[in-house]
């Protein structure tokens, strides 16, 4: 462990050795000579770029050439930059001794160490979290050079908190940081790679792929967290001091969230949902076109979307049209007056459900007249389609259909009637007139 007097003295040891590189006139000249590379290679960048075609470099090459190459062309100045640097430190070694170029090899080493870094990170597509990466490791590179990374390290791990039997420092935090995002990048991707293997799977149903694909990435995270935790030197059975905080805190601010993931779970095991079902919860109805572990989505057909939780979907009553099979009975209830023929608009009714190309042709339709009321006969047409889906829409065009059928053959809807009795008015007394509705 370092304490405060070996700092200082390291301190006081650098301070003195920098003193002593900046008082010596060869220092001046490695500046120049970097500040001079630095320009060139500026200006070779510049011309490298303004001379080729970015969206149309390495058309036709396979994708992770075509990436390199453009990443090189991005970096030419760092490039050339490391280059005048190395040849600048092979023509000193030549002529003088190796401690005047010292500088140098400092910079050629740090212009390689940046150029690889950003070939590394290009394959990384959050811009924040590249200029992250970047920077750790550039900054880690640069220690390594110049010497200085094993105090360092030594330095953040002089600072401890202990916790029961875990001793916390901030190298241990720093390397559980990275090597966490390291493993959970490595499991979202071979996730992915699960994902799309399952998907293509015609052995099995929407839900049993759904279900699977959740359990692969959480048994992957989980997996990544525990290799990780093994891997920076912390006992699982150190963080048993957490375990009745996290019950805590699932009992009251996170119960919610349990109860919709294992609802979810549910949902994907016993089948009564799938994506792609037209289902009915509450008010809202549509297409299940995702299922997700705290809600399913639910597309209306008029771009809205409904985030349902699992939970509602367990305990609510829920109308799932293709359950089981995906053929629905269409029903059209309308009035006719006591003029028309009962048996005639039954087969109007019929003829124009028939007509429809959305109409299942091996049932036949079905109209019945169902009461006699006051303001006419009231009937009700059914006959099935195939599928749910735009099932207004269908019958829509049945009645349509069938408000044209009644104009040709007179057939009236009847609306209804009010009457006005005027007293002491114009009208001869008694005397009544219609009015419609």
């Amino acid at each position: 462990m370092i304490d405060l007097d070996q700092l200082t003295e390291l301190a006081q040891s650098s301070a003195r050795a920098v003193g002593a590189e900046v008082a010596s006139p060869w220092f001046y000249l490695q500046l120049g000579l970097m500040l001079t590379g630095a320009g060139i290679a500026f200006g070779i960048g510049a011309a490298v770029r303004s001379r080729l075609d970015m969206t149309a470099l390495g058309m036709g090459w396979p994708a992770p050439l075509r990436l390199l190459l453009r990443v090189l062309v991005r970096s030419a100045a760092t490039a050339a930059f490391a280059l005048l640097m190395i040849g600048a430190r092979a023509v000193m070694l030549a002529s003088t001794w190796p401690s005047r170029s010292y500088l140098l090899e400092v910079a050629a080493k740090l212009a390689v160490a940046w150029l690889i870094i950003r070939i590394v990170t290009s394959v990384i597509r959050n811009e924040f979290l590249v200029h992250v990466v970047s920077f750790a490791a550039w900054l880690v590179a640069a220690l390594s050079i110049i010497g200085q990374l094993d105090p360092a390290l030594e330095a953040l791990d002089s600072y401890a908190i202990v916790l029961g039997g875990l001793r916390l420092t901030p190298l241990l935090v720093m390397k559980l940081v990275v090597l966490l995002a390291a493993a959970l990048w490595f499991a979202n991707i071979a996730a992915k790679f699960l994902e799309a293997r399952i998907t293509r799977s015609r052995d099995l149903t929407p839900s049993i792929q759904v279900l699977l694909i959740k359990m692969l990435r959480l048994g992957l995270m989980v997996l990544a967290v525990v290799i990780v935790l093994g891997a920076v030197g912390i006992n699982l059975s150190a963080l048993a001091i957490f375990s009745g905080a996290v019950g805590v805190g699932i009992g009251f601010g996170l119960q919610k969230i349990v109860a919709n993931f294992i609802s979810g779970v549910i949902l994907l095991a016993d089948k009564s949902v799938k994506p792609g079902d037209l289902v009915t919860i509450g008010d809202s109805s549509g297409k299940i076109s995702a299922m997700n572990t705290r809600y399913i989505s639910v597309a209306a057909g008029d771009g809205r979307e409904f985030l349902i939780p699992n939970e509602d979907l367990i305990t609510q009553k829920v109308v799932n049209w293709t359950y089981t099979d995906k053929n629905t009975l269409v029903k059209v209830n309308f009035t006719t007056n006591y003029d028309a023929d009962p048996r005639l608009v039954c087969r109007l009714a019929i003829e124009a459900a028939q007509a429809s190309p959305r109409a299942t042709k091996g049932k036949k339709p079905n109209c019945m007249i169902t009461e006699f009321a006051e303001a006419g006969m009231k009937f009700t047409l059914t006959f099935w389609i195939a599928d749910p889906d735009g099932m207004d829409v269908v019958k829509s065009d049945v009645m349509l259909a069938l408000w044209d059928a009644f104009k040709h053959d007179d057939i009236r809807v009847p609306y209804p009637v009010r009457e006005i009795r005027i007293r002491g008015g114009a009208l001869p007394a008694g005397t009544t007139v219609e009015v419609p509705g």
